[in-house]
């Protein structure tokens, strides 16, 4: 399992992410936002939108919300014009990292992006310098006991294109068309899992000494708590070990 993965996997077990709640959600309602507005309003036709929907629903987020913000996605397009931003660069030990962006400010967004990366330690870089080192898939993360042949037998039926175990962990991996379906799959099955979203898998990992890597964590969690910042992917693989010290 990617090192990211566990970093975001930990931290929701120790409700790190409870005290931003509105914060995610203003994210969540811009990603529907956008989807809705380039792709249309039904989630059956707009893959994009279904994926936002079902993210926002996965964090809680209340039905009121969700349809305010694909309605204001479909609407007149009065109110804020969002643009996305690919950002690419190089953190602690040249860890790769890919920010998502989606921002009314371009500029500011550049500049903030830029201050976060100098400040721990990395830098950026020019597009297309690290996005080659990472492929699109789905990923589904089981956390917990669970029958090894009935979760191999339910989701590779469904589609999926690898399942991988972790510690306490199974890493299910499919195409990007195929999250969905596993998904269902899981669900008919009475499979729990802890995450299912869209992500950009690494292809090679950098383990970064104990040093960088507490530097690079706090370089992911400063770039995740900006505003404008939707996602953000990285090649690192520290030990859970570390990462839960640093969580702690």
């Amino acid at each position: 399992m990617s090192g990211h993965s566990k970093w975001a996997t930990i931290k929701r077990k120790k409700g790190a992410a409870d005290a931003k709640r509105g914060q995610l959600f203003s994210k969540l309602s811009r990603a529907i936002i956008v989807a809705a507005k380039e792709g249309g309003a039904d989630p059956t036709s707009n893959a994009t939108l279904a994926n936002a929907i079902q993210k926002a629903r996965d964090a809680s987020m209340p039905k009121d919300n969700i349809e305010r913000a694909i309605q204001r996605g479909a609407g007149s397009g009065d109110g804020e014009s969002y643009e996305a931003v690919l950002y690419e660069g190089y953190g602690p030990a040249g860890v790769a990292i890919i920010c998502n962006i989606l921002t009314d400010n371009r500029n500011r967004a550049a500049s903030d992006v830029r201050f976060i990366f100098t400040k721990h330690g990395g830098s950026l870089g020019t597009p297309g310098s690290v996005a080659w080192q990472f492929d699109r898939k789905g990923i589904i993360v089981v956390d917990g006991e669970v029958d090894e042949d009935t979760l191999m037998e339910v989701a590779l039926d469904a589609g999926a294109e690898d399942i991988a175990q972790d510690g306490t962990q199974w890493q299910i991996t499919t195409e990007p068309t195929e999250l969905m379906p596993v998904r269902a799959a899981l669900d008919d099955a009475g499979i729990g899992y802890a995450s299912a979203e869209l992500s950009m898998v690494p292809k090679t990992t950098v383990s970064p000494e104990e040093k960088e890597a507490r530097q690079l964590l706090k370089l992911i969690d400063a770039l995740e708590d900006n505003d404008d910042v939707q996602e953000v992917y990285a090649n690192f693989d520290i030990s859970e070990e570390v990462l839960e010290a640093v969580a702690g």
